[in-house]
This record gives structure tokens, sequence and C-alpha cells, in this order.
């Protein structure tokens, strides 16, 4: 007699039915260049492995988090020089999950690069293009990204990363109850092709920044209405026109993206690849502290014309998907930000952060192709996605500038 394995359904892009981690044959390992946090029940289960060589390491090289532990962020493994797992062995492979099985493995080791959520009871699960083999799967796809309802086994491990119940009696009057009608509408805008990508952007800022009004005004109960009233506006040439002639400011966008950036190179990066792209972007627009900023925009500007925009003429979809694959995976708008628009505000970040790099790397390599770009993609989302402590850092750093605005999301946005 056959037992059948008990299932569950989950919602995934389907570019997750594709994936399987090709190990060492991979260009960047998820085992060098960032922290890993160790759960306190796999933390638990170390204090008692009985392997003398791996004891020895696990003793020495994974330690308690004294600066507010949770259960999921129980303790962490120390890195070796470089930013290399020290459990990392000669061939690529993790000697824990080789000596003593998958099993063993954190949290954070035996899901990445998988993200998983929960909304109202089912998963959803997606991944971070930090991993190349995503980044290739998820954003190389003219299609627009679509999702799947899939069975699974009901036994399988996973971790939430984010969990929402929209009907909950603490959401009646919050955006929260309308979760899925706004992350319906925001997906249905990033792949509305009938505009440009940064006028969907810019058309996103403004209801969100409308969302943010009803909210604060207690009028939640009008979202609904509000999302119908920007469907209609997709569709009508008058609003198309109107975004298109939203002024370029070159040199003001260049300068805000390049603070941005600069934030995050000054904490350090392990990278070796992430260190690329920032090296070629420099290069490319010939930035030197000592040049006038009007000079520097206009190898910026001359670089996005010449060398960026032929290329995104017809691979526009790569950002676009990278956009929907972020909005599904971070529960958009619910990311963690306090404020709606401080959620758009971060995901804008994201995306000019990512242009400005590609510009500048186009105009080093005097062009771009899908394997450069995915290079700066990837290494970003590892150096910048996973750096919780910088996002909080750049997001009260503008706030504090005041930067937070429609109007300076605009700069950054349009080219």
């Amino acid at each position: 007699m056959t037992v059948k394995t008990k299932t569950r359904l989950a919602l995934v892009p389907q570019y997750m039915r594709k994936f399987q981690c090709i190990g060492p044959s991979c260009e960047d390992s998820c085992c060098v260049g960032w922290r890993v946090n160790i759960d306190e029940a796999t933390y638990r289960k170390y204090q008692d492995v009985d392997h003398a060589e791996l004891q020895t390491d696990l003793d020495k090289y994974v330690t308690r988090n004294r600066s507010n532990p949770s259960p999921a962020n129980y303790a962490k493994i120390k890195m070796k020089g470089g930013g290399a797992c020290p459990f990392l062995d000669g061939e690529k492979l993790c000697g824990i999950q080789k000596n003593l099985g998958e099993s063993y493995l954190s949290n954070t080791c035996s899901q990445y690069p998988r993200s998983n959520n929960m909304t109202n009871g089912q998963w959803e699960r997606s991944a971070t293009v930090s991993c190349p083999e995503i980044a290739r799967l998820a954003l190389l796809n003219p299609e627009p990204m679509e999702f799947d309802q899939i069975e699974e086994d009901a036994e399988a491990r996973f971790a939430a990363n984010k969990e929402l119940h929209t009907g909950d009696v603490k959401y009646l009057n919050k955006p929260q109850r309308f979760f899925w009608e706004l992350r319906i509408f925001t997906i249905q805008v990033l792949q509305h092709r009938a505009f440009s990508l940064s006028s969907r952007l810019i058309l996103l800022g403004l209801f969100y920044q409308k969302v943010q009004e009803k909210a604060q005004a207690g009028e939640v109960q009008k979202i609904p209405e509000l999302i119908e009233e920007f469907m209609v506006m997709l569709f009508q040439e008058s609003v198309k026109s109107q975004l298109d002639e939203v002024p370029v400011q070159t040199a003001l966008q260049m300068k805000l993206a390049k603070e941005i950036v600069d934030q995050r190179f000054a904490s350090g990066v392990n990278s070796s690849r992430y260190m690329e792209v920032i090296t070629h972007f420099l290069h490319g627009i010939q930035y030197t502290k000592e040049t006038p900023v009007e000079q520097i925009a206009q190898r910026y500007a001359e670089a996005y014309q010449d060398h960026y925009a032929p290329f995104m003429a017809e691979h526009e979809y790569i950002l676009e998907n990278y956009l929907v694959n972020y909005v599904y995976k971070n529960m958009f708008p619910f990311t963690g930000s306090k404020e709606l628009f401080d959620a758009y505000v971060m995901m804008v970040i994201h995306y000019s952060m990512i242009k400005l790099l590609l510009i500048g790397n186009a105009g080093y390599h005097q062009g771009l192709d899908t394997d450069r770009v995915m290079l700066v993609i990837q290494s970003f989302a590892k150096t910048i996605e996973h750096s919780d402590a910088y996002l909080k850092k750049m997001e009260k750093l503008l706030k504090e500038n005041g930067y937070t605005t429609m109007a300076y999301m605009s700069i950054l946005i349009k080219n």
C-alpha cells in the first residue's frame, strides 16, 4: 500500500519551477561575502554535534548574537578573511552539509536563495537575484513574469520571512486589508508596456502618494476606488504624454544616485564582483573628486544616450522583471517601512542605483550585453539587498535630507 504524501498549495513565480542550484559551477559563491545568521534551533543542534573536527570549528566560528538576539537571529557565523565561510571546502561545498547532512544547515543556508512568505495562510515562494542562476531565470525572460499555484510537500522545511493575514481585525481600518488589490495593481502597472518603465514608476509614485493621504485621513476604504481611478489612467494617451514630458535633470540625478552608492561603498564591500562593477562605473563616467559635477554629468548623459539606451530599448523587460520580483518577494508595499510611500521610495532607490551602475558600465564597455547586466544586478543585490543595516541607514538619511518626495523620486527615475 502506497502512503500518499501530504501536500499543500504554494504560489510561485514561474521561474522557480526551473531553478536548480548549479553548485560548484556557479560564478559567485553564496558562501562568501556576507553575514550568515544562525537560528536558535540550529545553534542548539550544533552544541551536540559528535564530529571532532567539525565541533572544533563550530565552537570557534559560530558565536551568539549578544545584541537584540531573536529565535531567527540567535547566532552568526564568523567569516574568515575575504568574507568566506569557514565551513566552505576546497570543492566549494559546505562541510556541514557534507558531513552532517542538510538537516544541520541553518534556515538561512538551507533556504537561500529562496524567500518564503505567507499570506492569508498560503505559502508564497520566490527567490533573490543575488543568486546568479536565479537572476538569469527571473530577469532574462522577455515575457511578463507570471505566477503559478503549485502543490508541494506539506512537510517541507520552510521559515516565513514575512506573514500577513489581511482579514485580521487589527487591519480593519488599515491599508493591509487591501494588500492583494495593491499588489495586483502594482504589478499590472509595472508590466504595462504601453508606457516606458520610467513613466510606470512615476505613475506608481503618484498613486502611492494618494494612498498614503487616504491612510493618514482614515479613509482606507477608498483604496479600491483609487485603484480604479488609476487603472483608467493607464489607457489614456493624455496621461502617457504628461508622464513622458516629466523633465530630465541629469546632473542632479547623478549627484543624488552617486551619494546613495557612496554610502554603501564607504561601509566596506566584500564582493570582488561588486567592486568590479563600481570601478567600471567610475571609469565609465570618468569620475574623479576634482572634476566639476557638470562635466561628469555630461559624460554620464553621453554614456546613457550612446551605450545604455540602445540596449535598454530592446531589453527594458530585464528591469521590469527585477521590479516585479522585488514587489512580490518583499510583499510590497508592506516591506517594513513605516509609511507606504517610504516603501515606494526604497523600491525607487534600488532601481535608480542599478540604473546608475548600468549607465556607468555601459560607458566603460562601450555598450551592454546580458552577461554584464546580470553581473551588475546580481552583485548589487548581494551587496545591497541583504544589508538591512545599510537600507535602514539610507531610509533615515533620505528623510533627514528631505529627499523622500515625489519630486526627488522623479529625478532619480527619469533619464
